[in-house]
């Protein structure tokens, strides 16, 4: 064998029965790293089965962590989290079904046509990437996941109100962006002359505060938010079953291909398990302190939202400031992508011959369901993307950029499920080799802290504004608040119609003062 071919062929990691091939041939793990890391890939197999088992693995909450679970219930840890998954599957089909076939209709007696669904980060990202990738046979599906007023309208006006499903997800019921949305909806179908308790359905943990209202307000139904999931592995679970089944997607496929991904990741081998040997080479490429970003690029439209999915899922579970023993590592990856072919007229310039701080990862789609116009003479527009996939690969080794290479068969439901667990494995096993804990989020829950916080300067200060014109500085010395802070809640509240603002030569000298 020729040795360029031998050396591919000795890069690959091909799973055949599932179509699925990783290509490591121009990212290479120095053997001297797998030496030396070989006890910690070992301890992290141990953790991975610790976790897999049941043990508390997110200790800031004291939960186990169960996605693997879900596509697979044998595994989990008592006979009573197993029935519960099932019966939550169960029920989440019967009730898709009853509304794909009109068996559950709309207050006005129509068939529901279109679904919104509102959430927040995992409760939404990964809803849409399934949306964007896969054909919908079910509901038009629609996703509210930010608290812009003007996005949330947009996404609105553009319902038939009188047809649509909305299912709100948040496992406390509290998550403002969620409740905002929901408030918003809610508002939108009573001036539409719409019940919207007659139009949702609420995924909500047992006895949460959203759980309490669905019931009060007889909601069409709700349905159980597992604890031990947490969102950013939760397209296996019913936050993501749930739209996928309404959309009308082949979920059984999507859940069995992601456990044929978590099977064959199983398997204690470094040199054959794909999402140890992914978890390698970007500890290999970052020296194991993320000093490269990953850029995602699928070449492959329907897959534009899978940088976005990882995106969250990475940087939330790897982007920790403390280790597993307290000390201070500050890891992270930083995650980037937009699509092939796209990219060739947009970044490819720096990545070929900018700054050398990425390595790349292509998500290869090997079949076209439409390609059959010659663009010209013998070729394709399949043709062309394959041409500029390799082309672009190509052009980076040669200017010494790493690249990975997934090939899939197709876009479709099966390998989708295949490529979630893939990723969600690498993540735990990658935080194991630098002793991280990928499963809790301390930094978000100060983003929610601080954001709170400026909640309740803004009432302080709009509570504090007089009609004599004051200077931010003024006022925050009245209120004892962070002069800047103040700053910025008096243009806020100027600029939505609360109070008045005059502007000087310099922000410090602007005044404000309330409404006559």
């Amino acid at each position: 064998m020729p040795l360029v071919m031998k050396k591919y062929a000795d890069a690959l990691v091909r799973y055949g029965e599932m179509g699925i091939s990783l290509d490591f041939s121009k990212m290479e793990v120095p053997s001297l790293l797998e030496e030396r890391l070989a006890p910690t890939v070992k301890q992290a197999f141990v953790d991975m089965n610790e976790l897999e088992c049941g043990a508390i693995s997110n200790p800031d909450e004291n939960r186990m962590v169960g996605h693997y679970w879900l596509r697979n219930s044998a595994l989990a840890p008592t006979s009573e989290l197993k029935a519960k998954i099932d019966e939550t599957l169960i029920s989440l089909k019967a009730f898709a079904s009853d509304v794909l076939s009109g068996r559950v209709l709309a207050p006005s007696g129509e068939t529901f046509s279109d679904c919104l669904v509102i959430g927040i980060g995992g409760s939404a990202l990964g809803p849409e990437l399934v949306a964007d990738a896969l054909p919908a046979h079910g509901l038009r599906m629609h996703f509210m996941d930010n608290t812009d007023p003007d996005g949330m309208q947009r996404v609105l006006e553009g319902l038939p109100v009188a047809r649509t499903l909305v299912v709100v997800i948040s496992k406390s019921g509290g998550t403002p962006e969620t409740r905002n949305g929901m408030v918003c909806a809610q508002n939108f179908f009573r001036t539409a002359g719409c019940s919207f308790a007659h139009h949702a359905v609420a995924i909500t943990g047992v006895d949460s505060h959203l759980d309490k209202v669905a019931a009060e307000e007889g909601w069409i139904t709700r349905f159980p938010m597992e604890d031990w999931v947490g969102g950013r592995t939760s397209e296996t679970s019913v936050v993501g079953l749930l739209p996928a089944a309404l959309q009308g997607v082949d979920i059984d496929a999507l859940l069995r291909g992601a456990a044929e991904m978590d099977a064959r990741t199983r398997e204690p081998n470094a040199s054959s398990n794909a999402a140890m040997r992914l978890a390698l080479a970007w500890y290999a490429a970052g020296d194991g302190h993320g000093k490269k970003d990953m850029v995602v690029l699928p070449y492959k439209d329907s897959l534009v939202l899978f940088s976005k999915y990882l995106q969250q899922l990475i940087m939330e579970s790897i982007g920790k400031e403390l280790d597993l023993d307290g000390k201070v590592v500050n890891q992270g990856i930083s995650v980037y992508g937009n699509k092939g072919s796209t990219d060739q007229h947009a970044y490819v310039q720096q990545l070929r011959d900018g700054l050398n701080n990425f390595f790349v990862t292509f998500i290869e789609v090997r079949r076209c369901a439409c390609d059959i116009v010659e663009v010209e003479p013998g070729f394709t527009a399949g043709d062309y993307l394959q041409g500029f996939l390799r082309g672009t690969r190509k052009a980076l080794a040669e200017s010494g950029r790493p690249s990975i290479t997934i090939s899939i068969p197709q876009v479709d439901a099966y390998s989708l499920g295949a490529l979630i667990a893939l990723f969600e494995r690498t993540v735990g096993f990658y935080a194991s080799l630098v002793h991280i804990n990928a499963y809790h989020q301390p930094g978000v829950q100060a983003g929610k802290k601080a954001a709170g916080a400026f909640l309740k300067l803004l009432a302080q200060v709009y509570g504090s504004l007089e009609h004599n014109a004051t200077t931010a500085v003024q006022l925050a010395a009245k209120i004892q608040a962070n002069e800047e802070d103040t700053y910025h809640a008096l243009v806020h509240l100027a600029e939505s119609g609360k109070a008045q603002w005059i502007p000087a030569d310099t922000a410090d000298q602007d005044t404000f003062c309330a409404l006559c």
